[in-house]
């Protein structure tokens, strides 16, 4: 029986330098580039973010690149999951031209200390619990633009804090590249794709259900016409079962900032630990006597569930 062709792997580039030049030859051809940066241990969000835009452009790079700085002390940098293979062959499915893989080194060179700080949409949700994250993720991809060049990335609602820090930093230091929004990946069961999933086990999966499962049932009370933000963020904490809860907080779509009142489009956000890992969801609300809108300039897909 005759083996089906699979697809060959993306090249792999190595250094910033090489990067830069492939990009520049690509711009010199007038091909647009799509860029999707991970740490890698693809999943089917990843995926999904390749998919797009692998349709909204010429030329599609993938990044992958475990950033050291942040991640905080006694967090998983040491054990994050790492499959550069299966990682390679996850991204020649869809189509990727380039695999951009940089060394901790190349990326932080001796003497590096230039940093980026987004300051006030780092201060609530995530901020408080994981100092100089934000900095670290806002540092790393502004490099990663720097290299790339692309001209449209793509980044997942599940990380709804870092997606809002790399809006305002494209917005405020003038990158022009577009940015892509891709609503959260969800199991059949509600339970949100993530990396850190497979440090779970069976019992921990089946209560780390209960973080989506609060977050549904506080957006159908506010579909309801539940607008006080307390009562809100209590309905989903009682329906929670997990080890600890570092915040749930309800926010302004675009400016995080905490909302008393369901006033305007808001994301209903959740962190918290089952087990020993640490996991974060979110929801969008919509509000239907208010503009009924995802901040701009993000551009969002359609709802998206694996079956």
């Amino acid at each position: 029986m005759t083996k089906p062709l699979t697809k060959p792997h993306p090249l792999v580039i190595r250094t910033p330098a090489e990067m830069a030049t492939w990009s520049r030859d690509a711009h010199g051809r007038g091909e647009r580039i799509a860029f999707v940066p991970t740490m890698g241990a693809l999943h089917d969000g990843h995926l999904k973010l390749l998919a797009e835009g692998r349709a909204v452009a010429d030329r599609l790079v993938l990044s992958i690149f475990v950033n050291p700085t942040q991640f905080g002390p006694g967090e998983d940098l040491a054990r994050y999951p790492r499959d550069l293979e299966g990682d390679l062959a996850k991204a020649a499915e869809l189509g990727t031209d380039v695999a951009f893989v940089p060394e901790a080194a190349d990326v932080y060179p001796p003497g590096f200390q230039s940093y980026v700080q987004v300051r006030e949409l780092e201060r609530g949700l995530d901020g408080p619990h994981r100092p100089n994250h934000f900095v670290g993720v806002a540092t790393v991809v502004c490099k990663l633009f720097n290299m790339v060049r692309p001209s449209v990335a793509l980044f997942g609602e599940k990380d709804y804090q870092q997606l809002a820090i790399i809006r305002r930093m494209v917005l405020d230091l003038d990158m022009g590249i577009r940015i892509v929004a891709v609503p959260t990946v969800r199991e059949p069961d509600g339970l949100a794709l993530s990396s850190r999933n497979a440090y779970l086990s069976a019992a921990d999966r089946t209560r780390a259900l209960s973080l989506s499962k609060a977050l549904f049932f506080a957006r159908a009370r506010a579909a309801g016409g539940e607008r006080d933000g307390a009562m809100l963020i209590d309905t989903a904490r009682s329906r929670l079962d997990v080890d600890r809860t570092d915040y749930i907080e309800l926010v302004d779509a675009e400016t995080l900032a905490p909302m008393q009142m369901l006033e305007r489009p808001a994301v209903l956000a959740i962190a918290a630990f089952v087990g020993k890992s640490r996991l974060f969801d979110n929801v969008f609300i919509a509000v239907p006597d208010a503009q009924d809108r995802r901040p701009t300039p993000v551009v969002s897909m359609r709802s998206i569930t694996i079956k």
